[in-house]
């Protein structure tokens, strides 16, 4: 009788588990019909991917110095020279090499925002031109690929092919999810919420990479990490095939057409903001490859020290971003301030950096500088969504490749110039002439001031749509609109409707209104 009962006991659980599966699947179908239930989806996706994106960046930080130096002493073995410890020439030698090993992680650090910046003018046009989401989907395989490659590669040059392969991959997926957002979430409440939540995981994915890289390479091997990374964005990938569904909208035909990219860059207030968000990351670039060593030489931190610098600074930045979206809800017409008063809160705490003299007092302008790079993001990002939509089509897959071809020049000339910049000047004087920059660029967002103050016309729109959305939902709503007008016109019920949604059989009766209306008086 048990054995009878065990396997019909099985089979009905294992019933019961299909059934609770099918049940879920029609809820998230359910869900996917609900408007405000698919974009919050999608901005969970749209997160994820920009997770993996920064924790991609900043994952080999611990792992790439010490790997690349056991690949060098490997290599230094098979071309051993026997030589006396105390000669200048082994000294020389060992200068020589030490020099060049710093080259090749600079560069190997600077390689994606390299190619992401070269690759963006690109990106963009062609998120303009298809949508928002084959760009994602693009974006999400091409960094799964260079993860995967990255994880088993074994020599520098096929570090460095991945390493830039990942650039590639990020100039299509950050920039298309961030206007992917910005499409969705057309009120600017709303669209600073979801840009902020975005900007958080942005941050916990470059503050805790470090630490999570270094925890899994020093106990599982280099390969741990990137698996890890390369699974969660193949999850998110078919997430997105699954839910979005980019092969089947056929409404991308019929797109709005954008404004050039070019045409976006010379828009002086555009150029403004595209300058603070490089100018206001350049701390945060500049410091990331130079302050380990300044640590380890002014303070004699130990490796977790060194490990964990960053990562307390995770919680101001999400405290920034909060405070932001809250202030910018009340006073949407001073975001320009929120922008410059972050930049002078960057300017004063990059300047205190060298005063400091342990770990713990490190630790209080690293947090101002995260903070004030939030207040920064979260109050210009959705401020080059109002520009394109005030003053240009609103489609935004050009305006946010500029955002991130601003990231990707900070973070290109980081890891090669910052260190030259130590060499030369000193740590001190990095950190003075960062902080400078950033407190004179401060008064270059009251340009900023009026443009706040605009309002885009609704009037077109509202006569097209019930709803008064932006962006590509306005194309997919006049599709459905023009399509049954159609439809209805053939049926012969009413007056032909033309192309832009202009009801002639309303008009006229709206006409004989007005004109029957003195008879009677």
């Amino acid at each position: 009788m048990d054995g009878e009962r065990g396997p019909s006991g099985l089979a009905k659980s294992a019933a019961v588990k299909l059934s609770e599966m099918g049940e879920r699947t029609k809820q998230l179908g359910t869900a996917m019909k609900d408007p405000h239930q698919q974009r919050r989806i999608i901005l969970v996706i749209v997160c994820v991917a920009l997770l993996l994106d920064n924790m991609l960046y900043m994952v080999i930080v611990p792992i790439i110095p010490d790997y690349l130096a056991d690949l060098e002493s490997e290599q230094s073995e098979h071309v051993h020279v026997v030589m006396h410890p105390n000669t200048s020439a082994n000294s020389t030698s060992q200068e020589k090499s030490n020099d060049n090993l710093d080259v090749q992680i600079g560069v190997l650090f600077a390689s994606k925002a390299i190619l992401q910046l070269l690759v963006n003018p690109l990106s963009g046009t062609f998120i303009d031109r298809v949508g928002y989401d084959i760009p994602l989907l693009i974006g999400l395989t091409v960094m799964f690929v260079s993860t995967c490659i990255f994880a088993f590669g074994e020599n520098y040059a096929t570090l460095f092919a991945a390493r830039s392969l990942q650039g590639l991959g990020s100039a299509f997926a950050d920039t298309s999810g961030l206007a992917m957002i910005a499409d969705k979430y057309t009120e600017e409440a709303e669209r600073s919420r979801a840009l902020g939540i975005a900007l958080a995981f942005i941050s916990f994915g470059s503050l805790v990479a470090p630490p999570f890289g270094g925890v899994l390479y020093e106990f599982a091997g280099k390969r741990v990490p990137f698996i890890v990374l390369a699974s969660i964005c193949l999850a998110d990938g078919f997430l997105v095939l699954a839910v979005v569904k980019p092969f089947s909208n056929r409404t991308r035909e019929n797109m709005p057409v954008g404004t050039p990219i070019y045409r976006l860059m010379i828009d002086p207030y555009i150029a403004v903001v595209a300058g603070a968000l490089t100018v206001c990351n350049i701390p945060l670039a500049f410091l990331e490859p130079t302050i380990a060593n300044w640590m380890e030489t002014t303070m004699h931190s130990s490796q977790w020290e060194m490990g964990l610098t960053w990562l307390p600074a995770f919680f101001p930045h999400v405290l920034g971003v909060y405070i932001t979206v809250r202030l910018a809800a009340q006073n949407p017409n001073l975001q320009w301030f929120y922008g410059a008063l972050g930049m002078v809160i960057i300017g004063a705490s990059s300047c205190t950096v060298p005063a400091c003299k342990t770990f713990g007092q490190l630790i209080a302008p690293l947090c101002g500088i995260c903070f004030g790079i939030a207040l920064v993001d979260t109050a210009l990002l959705p401020t080059l969504a109002f520009l394109v939509d005030v003053r240009h089509a609103s489609v935004y897959g050009s305006v946010y490749a500029i955002a991130d071809i601003s990231y990707s020049v900070a973070y290109a000339l980081g890891p090669i110039v910052a260190g030259q910049i130590v060499h030369t000047l000193g740590f001190v004087q990095l950190n003075l002439g960062m902080g400078l920059v950033n407190v004179l660029y401060a008064p270059a967002l009251l340009l900023l001031r009026n443009v706040c103050q605009m309002k885009p016309s609704y009037s077109e729109r509202d006569n097209l749509l019930e709803e008064g959305p932006r962006g590509l939902y306005d194309t997919i709503k006049m599709e459905e609109r023009r399509a049954k007008k159609e439809r209805y016109s053939s049926a012969g019920n009413c007056l032909p409707v033309d192309e832009n949604g202009f009801d002639a059989f309303g008009a006229q009766r709206s006409l004989s209104e007005e004109s029957s209306g003195p008879e009677y008086t």
